[in-house]
């Protein structure tokens, strides 16, 4: 297992980190331990997860996997120092999750508190805004004019980011949690964030998760660039499109269990006739060099240039052992170009 610094903190990462939104879900506590175990045999040492889990959102499911990690945690205390534990403080629009309120100071403040009771630890390594206050186009839904210039106040933006920035101090100081990230954001969001930071002697960010994959790169290179630049660790979330590159949604299959069946709503935005036509191309390349689909996919996303660590999920303990072990077959100058080629017919398929 290859490792990496976590942007600009003392913390260095696996390449692989292991995500968990479908336990509590799609997974129970035994198909959770499994993994931990399984994950962390094969050196993985970096695990992120989110009070908003398990995944579809919803009031059944809050908190969930949280509760597992922290059972396999209370189980295994021991092993509590080699785990970089990342978790995140869900955005508004949830109305379970503190009645759809925003994220502000005395939010971060309570969220941590009750993380740390359900992960049954002192502390949380990497903690993370789910998602911006700010009507940002995230989760994949990029169009112009989504968002009106009347909801873009920069002063407003700035102060609540401010007062984030000072609940997550508080949280700091307190020795609940080692260092905070982004998620779901954008470069004016990293470069606002590290202005008041500066200016204010406050907390920095050291991370963004966003959604990349080979059919969804917008990222790349703009707000990567940035990451590289400032020293911030890019950490790619859904590499694998909700499972659609590795090719188990062809033809319109969607096999009993997985995640389309759960996830609707995010499913169905990628199921364009675009997006399955380049991943047709890349499953093709991944035949030619001897990768199964999945395993091109999260091979081709750890050898760009910025990404830190990529997180994957898995529902089967074959699928987590199929995709870890993309990690240590990197893909030669050739099937690179060859993907290339695919990817520019399909830059952007949904």
């Amino acid at each position: 297992m290859k490792f990496s610094k976590l942007g600009s903190s003392n913390l260095s990462v696996s390449r692989v980190c292991l995500g968990s939104m479908t336990w509590g879900l799609q997974n129970n506590q035994s198909d959770a331990n499994q993994q931990i175990d399984y994950a962390l045999s094969q050196g993985v040492n970096f695990i992120d997860t989110a009070e908003m889990y398990a995944v579809p959102p919803s009031a059944e499911t809050y908190g969930k996997t949280e509760s597992i990690i922290g059972n396999w945690l209370a189980a295994n205390k021991q092993q509590r120092k080699d785990v970089i534990l990342a978790t995140k403080i869900a955005g508004a629009g949830l109305p379970w999750v503190r009645n759809g309120g925003p994220i502000n100071g005395d939010a971060i403040v309570a969220a941590v508190d009750a993380s740390l009771q359900r992960l049954q630890t002192d502390y949380i390594d990497l903690y993370q805004l789910h998602w911006p206050n700010r009507p940002t186009p995230h989760f994949g839904k990029h169009w112009p004019n989504q968002i009106q210039p009347t909801e873009l106040d920069a002063a407003d933006h700035q102060a609540q980011m401010l007062d984030i920035l000072q609940g997550l101090q508080r949280c700091v100081e307190a020795g609940k949690i080692r260092h905070c990230g982004l998620s779901d954001d954008t470069t004016w969001g990293i470069s606002t964030y590290l202005k008041l930071s500066e200016q204010h002697n406050l907390p920095r960010m050291v991370s963004i998760q966003n959604e990349f994959s080979l059919l969804h790169a917008k990222d790349w290179s703009y707000l990567i660039e940035h990451c590289v630049q400032e020293n911030i660790a890019y950490l790619p979330w859904s590499p694998l499109a909700s499972g659609m590159l590795s090719g188990k949604y062809a033809n319109g299959a969607i096999p009993a269990g997985s995640r389309w069946t759960f996830m609707q709503r995010n499913g169905i935005f990628r199921d364009t006739k675009l997006a399955h036509e380049a991943v047709a191309g890349y499953a093709e390349i991944a035949a030619q060099y001897g990768y199964t689909p999945a395993q091109l996919a999260l091979a081709w996303c750890d050898q760009v240039n910025g990404v830190s660590s990529t997180i994957i999920g898995a529902t089967s303990m074959s699928q987590l052992e199929e995709d870890i072990a993309a990690f240590a077959k990197p893909l030669s100058s050739r099937a690179l170009a060859d993907i290339a080629e695919v990817f520019k017919r399909y830059p952007a398929p949904y």
